[in-house]
């Protein structure tokens, strides 16, 4: 075995893919600063207890483990970061009131996800302190924002919501062993297999869960839930909440489908969830939703939504154009009016590279394009001439 070799799910990015990425989370952080949400810097490694309080097993299972050599303490390489900034605002900045959080940084799973990798870039933006269906808008448009930035087209919104099936749940007296077997028919959409394991509960809550699998579509789903579903007060709360949500995001997106019988994070999120498509990609480009209960569990009740995406997927997902050009300089260090001109087009943000003496330039080998050359005393610059 080659031991310059990386581990399986595990790539280097190379210059093309890192400069795209690096110019999209350069665009994105500052519009999601001049939003108001301040950027924060979590550590790769945390104490398991912590790093994982509150998400449920699923993240457990993620979640690389090593003992600390200081402390004989497990330690845990994270796997998520809205848990740490989740952590940040109860615990380390205590603040009354609404706080909006970003963050951007590596995190690293056991198993690799849809995207084909095991250490996604993560950028995301968190909203703690508002309980309102207003929140979730703000996050959700803010999203969307970042994804026009980046020049994804054609996206779309997928919108649930957890509490549904929660409130069935409650309304059965489901067991944890039962609840855990409808999720996973509920995940698939197994109709049959969930009247098989509805059997034993009451009529209403039976026929309730038989039907959330179809409940799926426009907004019209919206109007028959309330029909087919029973009246409990957090289940028209939840369609109160989608129904909400059909309008103030049209000017960005368009909603794809809302699905009641989605899951996404159920052991985590609490309320709306949703994640963005677009028609580039066969899987989500963001995905995120409220989690309340996070807050809870770090002793702290606070209300929060927010969202993350993978920067790799975003820049693969993107319409960038063809790199930016660059400028090919002759190696003069004495020539300071070659120095000023060079430095004058850096500052512009154009790209200058000074070719160095001494060695064989291959074909293609600098990337540039344009050259600076001397014409009456003056630098200009043109088009290369090969």
């Amino acid at each position: 075995m080659r031991t310059w070799l990386l581990p399986e799910y595990i790539e280097d990015i190379l210059p093309a893919e890192a400069r795209r990425i690096e110019r999209l989370r350069r665009l994105v952080l500052d519009d999601f600063a001049v939003h108001g949400y301040e950027l924060v810097m979590p550590p790769l490694l945390e104490y398991v207890d912590s790093l994982l309080t509150g998400t449920g097993h699923d993240l457990d299972l993620q979640t690389f483990k090593l003992v600390d050599q200081l402390t004989g303490r497990m330690l845990g390489i994270r796997a998520d970061i809205t848990p740490q900034v989740a952590r940040i605002d109860a615990h380390l900045l205590n603040r009354g009131g609404i706080t909006r959080l970003c963050y951007t940084g590596s995190v690293l799973r056991t198993l690799p996800g849809m995207n084909r990798t095991r250490e996604p870039l993560q950028i995301g933006a968190e909203l703690y302190g508002h309980a309102g269906i207003e929140s979730d808008i703000e996050v959700q448009r803010l999203l969307l924002r970042a994804l026009r930035l980046a020049d994804i087209r054609d996206v779309s919104l997928d919108i649930g919501h957890v509490a549904v099936f929660r409130a069935l749940l409650r309304r059965g007296r489901v067991s944890r062993e039962l609840e855990a077997d409808l999720f996973q028919a509920m995940q698939s959409k197994d109709v049959t297999a969930i009247n098989a394991l509805a059997k034993g509960l009451d009529r209403v809550t039976r026929a309730a869960l038989s039907e959330l699998p179809g409940l799926y579509g426009g907004v019209e789903v919206l109007a028959r839930a309330k029909r087919v579903l029973p009246a409990l007060p957090e289940i028209r709360s939840a369609l109160r909440d989608l129904t909400a949500l059909s309008r103030p995001l049209a000017d960005l997106a368009k909603i794809r489908s809302f699905d009641l019988g989605e899951l996404r994070g159920y052991h985590y999120h609490s309320g709306v969830v949703f994640a963005a498509y677009s028609n580039s990609r066969p899987n989500a480009v963001a995905q995120g939703g409220r989690y309340d209960e996070v807050g809870k569990a770090f002793g702290r009740a606070r209300p929060a939504t927010g969202f993350s995406m993978d920067m790799r997927e975003l820049a693969a997902a993107s319409n960038e154009a063809r790199a930016p050009s660059r400028v090919l300089a002759p190696y003069r260090p004495a020539d300071r009016a070659l120095a000023q001109r060079i430095t004058a087009l850096r500052s512009r943000g154009i790209v200058v590279i000074e070719d160095l003496p001494g060695h064989v330039r291959f074909r293609g080998e600098l990337g540039c394009d344009r050259e600076l050359v001397q014409r009456a005393g003056r630098w200009i610059v043109q088009k290369c001439k090969n």
